[in-house]
């Protein structure tokens, strides 16, 4: 029987709030346990929570760029349960009437197709406390640190069909909050993360089968290697006569497998009822308009705007505006270098490659955009050659200074002087009589090897375009 997949993920958004959602403890992380977590977060008696309304501001500001309803009212819920890292006994979240709507968004496919995800709402919740399961021998412990943490869960349609569709989506999302400066998206600290609604039907079937929700996966790699598997095993269980239990999973890296957790609980399971101790959160025409002017320029919009712009490539488009951050550094640089396909090749070649060994972002780069625009310039007036100005990009990047102190200080100035170049180029062509012959016998590919012999001469200094010129006039 051919199967088809069906996907919807919930993610997990850690808003970029300096304090809580109902408290003013801290959300920055690594602090030691236990030690921002106060008495609102950890439901002592008597203590009443206060709407963050930076919380609010960036969900409405995520709910416009994903071209979303925005509620104009909206209702936190308690939704009731029992679990050691939850001290309250209830979270705070929204049900029925959440601040973002229906809205959509579109993903690139690896064969080039554009596809449209529906999202069926965003809506605010605060996030619970960690359990802690390899710090003490046969114990767990708990760190509420991370409880009243403001969460931002966005709720996709069951629109995806792969896992690779799945690991789109959530990459672009991951753009998006980014770019919109609501998250830092960090996946390794917990700002990111989401759990995975899986489930397969006979091809053809309109009715959805029963799914399994794969729980807490905070990595791309994670998300598609636990799908795959979790449909594997569906599949199997199905060609084999069993059914599908309803239930929530996890992914077990080490094993690389799902496990059963628990039985999947259903929204009457929670006893949703709206928070007493909470206002209802009214948002009006203008609160709208001033998220609205606030918004940057969105990553679609973007990469179109630099294909026209600069008359780029869509493949390095996609990789300049993977991060706002990147994109602007480009645009520094090329518009300080004056040649964007020039400054597109190092940003994404050179620079990118350092950043990746160097395991850092662009905002750690240790060379300026505007030190980078100055190794350029030295290219482009012929100062240097393209070899050597790796060899300079290697000393800015290890803090030797800038682009022309360095040229200076190595005597790395390339050799453009005629009379110098073909005094080498006689002398290369005295030393190596074989390959004369064979370039004159119409074995032209020989004369890369020439070239390469001037190079070496004069140590990777003489200019590429002049040494050819000359060799092809004297051969």
């Amino acid at each position: 029987m051919q199967w088809e997949t069906v996907i919807g993920l919930e993610i997990h958004t850690q808003l970029a709030t300096r304090s809580k959602i109902f408290s003013s403890a801290s959300t920055a992380y690594g602090a030691a346990p236990n030690t921002q977590a106060c008495i609102v977060d950890l439901g002592y008696p008597g203590v009443l929570p206060v709407l963050n309304a930076e919380a609010v501001r960036m969900a409405i500001r995520f709910g416009l760029a994903i071209d979303a309803e925005i509620a104009p009212r909206s209702v936190f819920a308690r939704k009731n349960y029992f679990y050691p890292d939850l001290p309250k006994g209830y979270q705070i979240s929204q049900y029925e009437l959440p601040i973002v709507g229906p809205g959509r968004i579109k993903i690139l496919l690896d064969d080039g197709v554009v596809k449209t995800i529906g999202i069926t709402r965003a809506h605010l919740e605060e996030d619970a406390g960690k359990s802690v399961h390899d710090a003490f021998d046969g114990e767990s412990g708990i760190d509420l640190n991370r409880a009243g943490t403001p969460l931002l869960e966005i709720v996709s349609e069951p629109e995806l069909r792969s896992a690779k569709e799945a690991v789109a989506y959530m990459r672009k999302i991951h753009q998006l909050v980014r770019y919109l400066g609501i998250s830092d998206g960090n996946m390794q600290e917990g700002s990111f993360r989401c759990d995975a609604n899986v489930s397969v039907r006979p091809v053809g079937q309109a009715a959805l089968g029963t799914r399994a929700e794969l729980k807490n996966l905070n990595s791309f790699r994670f998300v598609e290697r636990a799908i795959n598997i979790e449909v594997e095993r569906q599949i199997d269980i199905l060609e084999d006569g069993g059914q599908i239990v309803q239930e929530t999973r996890l992914y077990d890296s080490d094993r690389d497998e799902t496990r059963s957790m628990r039985s999947k609980e259903e929204a009457n399971d929670y006893r949703y009822f709206p928070d007493p101790d909470l206002l209802p959160v009214e948002i009006r025409d203008e609160d709208i308009a001033a998220a609205r002017a606030a918004l940057p320029e969105l990553p679609d919009a973007k990469r179109r705007r630099l294909v026209d712009a600069y008359g780029l490539g869509d493949g390095d488009v996609a990789v300049l505006t993977a991060s706002r951050e990147l994109a602007d550094y480009f645009e520094t640089v090329a518009g300080a270098a004056g040649d964007a396909k020039l400054a597109a090749n190092w940003v994404i070649g050179e620079l990118s490659g350092a950043l990746n060994s160097a395991g850092i972002g662009i905002g750690q780069s240790p060379v300026s955009a505007a030190a980078l625009a100055g190794l350029l310039a030295r290219i482009a007036d012929e100062t240097i050659s393209g070899k050597i100005a790796k060899e300079v990009f290697e000393a800015m990047w290890a803090g030797e200074g800038d682009a022309d102190e360095i040229i200076e200080s190595r005597g790395l100035v390339q050799i453009t002087d005629t009379g110098e170049l073909e005094r080498i180029v006689d002398q290369v062509i005295a030393e190596c009589p074989e390959q004369v012959r064979e370039y004159r016998e119409g074995k032209t590919k020989v004369l890369g090897f020439l070239v390469g012999q001037v190079m070496k001469a004069t140590q990777g200094k003489a200019n590429p375009g002049q040494v050819n010129n000359i060799l092809r006039g004297k051969l």
